[in-house]
């Protein structure tokens, strides 16, 4: 089996089969709709081989539907048929879910993708969960994702979001009873030093989460692995 794995995100599309030491990049943003994405992804993977598509979704997924549109791309996601798109076996999954089943290594850990937005996921003994943490208020007139996302980040500089991102980690990990927590995403590399159970999660993890869903039974396949 060999498995075509997609991670959509509000800066880039990424793609990747195995045996590609990187993936390829495709950017997205606010005009990026799932025809446009289809074309590009078709475009660069032309001479790929894959038999399978895993796609990670940067919103709610529910035995492989989309539920929710994504809040940093263009409306027209829901009721779109990729599996009919890829013309293969498809398995879609929350982005944060998908890239917490590649980032455990056992018990109990929240993931939080620090990207353009704020992903979160839980995974409890091996069952992955998908969080929908981001738009939750936290602060003011503020959310968890409007103090961590890169609004955040721009808004607040390196020094204050850095400060405020391990203080949300270490918040959630205590009300959500975590043994420890991954953060992934793009933004991570800003903050330079974690505190103890609070780990960096690594690029190709979300990879290995796409993988995951297919050769280990049950998970990704839905929203709360079965």
């Amino acid at each position: 089996m060999k498995v075509l794995v997609v991670d959509i995100g509000g800066t880039n599309v990424k793609v990747r089969i195995a045996g590609m030491a990187e993936p390829v990049k495709i950017p997205s943003g606010p005009t990026m709709t799932p025809q446009k994405m289809m074309s590009e992804i078709h475009s660069v993977t032309a001479k790929w081989k894959y038999d399978h598509v895993s796609i990670g979704y940067p919103g709610v997924v529910l035995r492989d539907k989309l539920q929710t549109e994504p809040h940093n791309l263009a409306p027209g996601w829901i009721g779109f048929d990729f599996a009919e798109a890829f013309g293969k076996p498809t398995r879609m999954l929350n982005d944060a879910a998908m890239q917490a089943l590649g980032s455990y290594k056992g018990g109990r850990m929240l993931f939080l993708g620090l990207g353009t937005g704020l992903g979160s996921a839980l995974v409890v003994e091996g069952v992955v969960q998908p969080l929908e943490l981001a738009h939750l208020p936290y602060k003011g007139k503020y959310t968890y994702e409007g103090m961590v996302g890169i609004a955040g980040l721009k808004r607040d500089g390196k020094k204050k979001w850095t400060k405020q991102a391990l203080k949300i980690s270490m918040l959630l990990q205590k009300a959500l009873n975590a043994d420890y927590v991954v953060l992934g995403g793009g933004n991570v590399k800003v903050i330079k030093e974690l505190p103890d159970n609070i780990m960096r999660g690594a690029n190709d993890n979300a990879f290995l989460g796409g993988i995951a869903m297919w050769h280990k039974p049950g998970h990704g396949h839905t929203e709360a692995v079965h």
